[in-house]
């Protein structure tokens, strides 16, 4: 298994993982899925993207982007979507390592998760054992796809 930027050949496996961490709900902000167009788009307009991939597939991303402009402009942000037929793999792990790397390389300062869902333990215990700080609770900041509302815990790294 190897992380590596995206490429263009990489976009339809990488919208498929996306769109099913959209679908499912509980994760991500986003509530409306990627066709081939807008994924192209939205992939590109990242600071990077990269992919775990092998032997051609692809089990899972991240993308890395700034989490403000200006004065804030160090801090960057970053999400992640594993496969379903991956999941409990450590991709996650390799993910979150590789972006830190990349975050540093490209001049940011800070990693900040402005929104990882409270139920999301696994997530949860990964970001904790690597280094992130959890700096609160949000009450009632995500809406799940039931409609049910669910505390949000922001996270940070020092790069």
């Amino acid at each position: 298994m190897e992380i590596k930027e995206y490429k263009t050949e990489d976009l339809e496996q990488m919208i498929e993982i996306w769109n099913e961490v959209v679908e499912e709900g509980i994760a991500f902000p986003q509530e409306e899925v990627l066709d081939l167009e807008q994924g192209a788009e939205f992939f590109a307009s990242q600071s990077y993207c990269g992919v775990a991939v092998d032997g051609g597939r692809i089990y899972g991303l991240y993308i890395l982007h700034p989490n403000n402009i200006g004065r804030c402009g160090h801090i960057c942000n970053a999400s992640y979507a594993v496969a379903s037929y991956s999941r409990g793999k450590h991709i996650g792990e390799k993910l979150v390592l590789d972006c830190i790397k990349k975050a540093k390389d490209i001049g940011f300062k800070i990693l900040q998760f402005n929104a990882v869902v409270e139920s999301n333990i696994h997530a949860r215990h990964l970001y904790e054992r690597i280094g992130f700080t959890q700096l609160g609770v949000i009450p009632n900041g995500f809406r799940m796809k039931d409609g049910n509302f669910e505390n949000i815990c922001p996270y940070y790294i020092e790069l």
